[in-house]
């Protein structure tokens, strides 16, 4: 029965696999969830059917086992009476009947097995829809922590390469000995405007000695 399959492929489902592979984890999982719920109709739907049928097989099978008592019955009214004819007759009806009972006890036995197959069907994809519904939020919880952690270490990862961390350290490099460059050339230009300022100072100096001397020489 196809139904039964797609059942049986639901209720071995394995959720956190089916998680761990999906895409998009979250529309997975509702899904998943939405077949369940719809072969779980439909199984309910079956096992309904399946039951309805068995208790009309079984019907048939009372309804010939008494018509084939009765037809005995008959026949020993017809030889009590003498009429063998009669009974003949009685007793073939009684073994027609008798063989539809049979068969019809047969199909009941082969739809009671069937509504107990559903019925072992309805029960283990109700616990599965229910672990389904009770896991459903844990298990996206789970996932998105592993992505994370996942996206995380490939971060780490990242940070840690050699290649990246050298080509860091040169470009660390270059910013400081700009830096250096420039800090010295800040430097110079404040010694260039000391000493010219000095030397402006130091001729001033001479300049009044020159004219103090000059005025001690003359008369």
């Amino acid at each position: 029965m196809a139904l039964l399959e797609r059942v049986a492929t639901l209720i071995r489902a394995n959720l956190n696999d089916l998680i761990d592979k999906a895409e998009e984890p979250e529309k997975m999982i509702k899904q998943v969830i939405l077949d369940m719920q719809n072969q779980l109709l439909q199984v309910k739907t079956q096992v309904a059917i399946a039951i309805a049928d068995q208790h009309l097989l079984m019907k048939k099978q009372q309804e010939n086992e008494a018509a084939s008592n009765d037809w005995v019955r008959k026949a020993e009214l017809a030889v009590d009476k003498g009429q063998d004819d009669l009974a003949r007759a009685a007793i073939e009806r009684s073994m027609t009947a008798k063989n539809m009972a049979a068969s019809f006890a047969e199909q009941v036995a082969d739809q009671t097995a069937q509504v107990d197959t559903l019925k072992t069907a309805l029960r283990k994809l109700e616990l599965k829809l229910q672990e389904a519904q009770n896991k459903s939020d844990v298990l996206i919880a789970q996932h998105r922590r592993s992505r994370a952690l996942s996206r995380a270490s490939d971060a780490r990862m990242k940070i840690g390469d050699g290649s990246k961390a050298a080509a860091f350290d040169r470009v660390k490099n270059r910013v400081q000995h700009a830096e250096a460059v420039s800090h010295a050339k800040s430097e110079l230009a404040v010694d260039n405007i000391d000493d010219r300022l000095a030397a402006l100072e130091k001729d001033d100096a001479v300049e009044r000695l020159l004219a103090e001397i000059k005025s001690r020489k003359r008369p």
